[in-house]
């Protein structure tokens, strides 16, 4: 006999309790995913909004254009220009031999003082000697040519009066007369000559000074003229005072005066400036370097500073009174001319045609357009145009600009 089960009966074979768990459950999880749906979908509209408004913030930022200012410096302001330069004698001179030979001695040495005309050497010429002998014969055989013809002549004059000669003949007479007569007066240069050169034997200082270089030695063979500074026996210079020479940019070149008074530093005696004047300026700007050569004199009395030595001279370059300096970043160059931005109280911004005067690298002179109270946009954007409103920035501790 079969066993009768009670859950038989139940179509499907599930329990009812089993199958109200099973909805339930189904339920519980579709309200799950509503409510992550529904918390999912305000995020992102939460999300969204906070975006606008985000953006909304940055694109009204963007709108303000920032700006950082400055004012104009005033005028009368000094440039202090530093420029190189080589400590020279006020007059130096390289001494030549001005004969042909062989060096016999010199009497001077390097550091020696020595006076105008003072002997600093003598040169052996025997080439020059035989010269001068050889032209004084010759000399001397003009001479007797010379009698002989003037001779002739005065015989010839007296037989021409007597109608004993031709005047062809006395004409000739007269003429050999005149070239005997040049012919002496030749051999006589050529004399004086050799004798101008033996006199050169001695090679003697054309000024007062002192020796800084001494090129030769007993028995060098010299020329005369030597061929070239490389060759020269001596230099000689004189240093009392000193003279330099500076080559001054063509931006200051202007600001340089004859009289004004300078510095000049050695590098031995740095935080010592010297006081020195300026003698002389080129009357024109060298085109190959675009400077100004100016000469400078520092007294030596007592001898102390050395020719050849390096040196800094500091010129001060003042500007006039009536302009302003700005920094070239300030500038607009627009077809209307050169502009600088200024703002005013409100951060409105207006546009000043300007004159401008020398350029000073970094900074430039301006002439007129501005005052020195106008607040100047560094580095104004190229868009910039007049009544823009512009927000200015101020740097902070760290030197950042914030608004």
């Amino acid at each position: 006999m079969t066993e009768h089960h009670p859950h038989m009966d139940i179509p499907g074979g599930v329990p009812p309790s089993s199958h109200g768990t099973i909805v339930r459950r189904a339920r519980s999880a579709a309200v799950i995913v509503v409510v992550l749906l529904l918390a999912g979908a305000a995020i992102t509209m939460t999300m969204r909004g906070l975006h606008a408004r985000a953006l909304a913030g940055t694109t009204e930022q963007n709108a303000h254009i920032y700006v950082s200012t400055i004012q104009a410096e005033g005028g009368g302001k000094g440039d202090s220009i530093v420029l190189p330069s080589t400590l020279q004698g006020i007059v130096e001179a390289p001494i030549y031999a001005r004969s042909n030979g062989y060096v016999l001695r010199w009497k001077k040495d390097i550091g020696s003082k020595v006076a105008k005309d003072e002997v600093l050497a003598e040169i052996d010429t025997p080439e020059v000697d035989a010269q001068l002998a050889q032209a004084q014969a010759a000399r001397a055989q003009q001479a007797a040519g010379l009698e002989l013809a003037k001779s002739s002549a005065e015989r010839w004059e007296e037989l021409r009066k007597k109608d004993a000669v031709t005047q062809q003949e006395l004409n000739e007479r007269r003429s050999a007369l005149a070239q005997a007569q040049a012919n002496l007066a030749a051999a006589d240069a050529d004399v004086q000559r050799l004798k101008k050169m033996e006199g050169f034997k001695a090679v003697k200082a054309p000024f007062s000074g002192v020796i800084i270089q001494r090129n030769v030695e007993v028995g060098d063979l010299v020329d005369a003229g030597n061929g070239g500074a490389g060759r020269a026996l001596f230099t000689l210079a004189n240093v009392h005072p000193i003279r330099l020479y500076v080559y001054v940019p063509q931006a200051y070149a202007q600001r340089i005066q004859i009289g004004d008074t300078v510095n000049v530093t050695l590098t031995e005696h740095p935080g010592e400036p010297l006081p020195a004047k300026i003698k002389h300026i080129a009357g024109a700007i060298d085109a190959a370097t675009r400077t100004l050569q100016v000469e400078i004199t520092l007294p030596n009395h007592e001898g102390k500073l050395l020719a050849g030595s390096y040196a800094q001279v500091t010129l001060s370059a003042t500007a006039s009174s009536g302009t302003l300096r700005v920094p070239s970043n300030v500038l607009l160059f627009r077809p209307e001319g050169t502009r600088v931005a200024v703002v005013d109280s409100a951060g409105r911004v207006k546009l000043h045609t300007v004159v401008v005067g020398h350029d000073l690298g970094n900074t430039l002179e301006i002439l007129s357009g501005i005052s020195a109270k106008d607040n100047l946009i560094v580095n104004p954007p190229d868009s910039l145009a007049d009544n823009d409103v512009v927000v200015i920035t101020k740097p902070d501790a760290a030197g950042k600009a914030h608004s």
